[in-house]
């Protein structure tokens, strides 16, 4: 099993989102962005490294959010999402063709992948 992380990234009531490119695994699924656990990383680590290379962004890892397992057909991944804040840099994705903030309630007009969907219910409950 694949260890992913996820930032949730929240500004102002609105929650930073990203979909996936044409060619990516989950090409034009929405998701909370992040990514695989390299060897020797904690979560936190991965975290930021992850946004720095996708987005070119430093971010703050905060508390725990949720977790969730899922078999993917390409491989089972356990999910690891953190509270997150964007500390400096211009959001140029590299690995996604779209991103942007959006406000909670707008989450469920976004095709996320399967899964992040229980991530962005849990995220609705917490500050809808």
């Amino acid at each position: 099993m694949i260890k992913v992380t996820a930032a949730v990234l929240v500004q102002d009531n609105r929650v930073f989102i990203a979909r996936r490119k044409k060619g990516e695994q989950l090409s034009g699924h929405w998701e909370f962005p992040g990514g695989k656990v390299e060897d020797g990383e904690t979560l936190q680590e991965c975290l930021k490294r992850e946004m720095r290379e996708e987005f070119q962004v430093d971010i703050t890892v905060g508390d725990f959010f949720a977790e969730r397992r899922y078999n993917y057909p390409h491989g089972p991944i356990h999910l690891l999402a953190y509270w997150a804040r964007w500390k400096q840099g211009n959001f140029t994705p590299s690995s996604h063709d779209r991103c942007r903030w959006v406000e909670i309630n707008e989450l469920d007009q976004y095709d996320f992948s399967p899964a992040d969907r229980p991530l962005v219910k849990k995220l609705q409950e917490a500050l809808g």
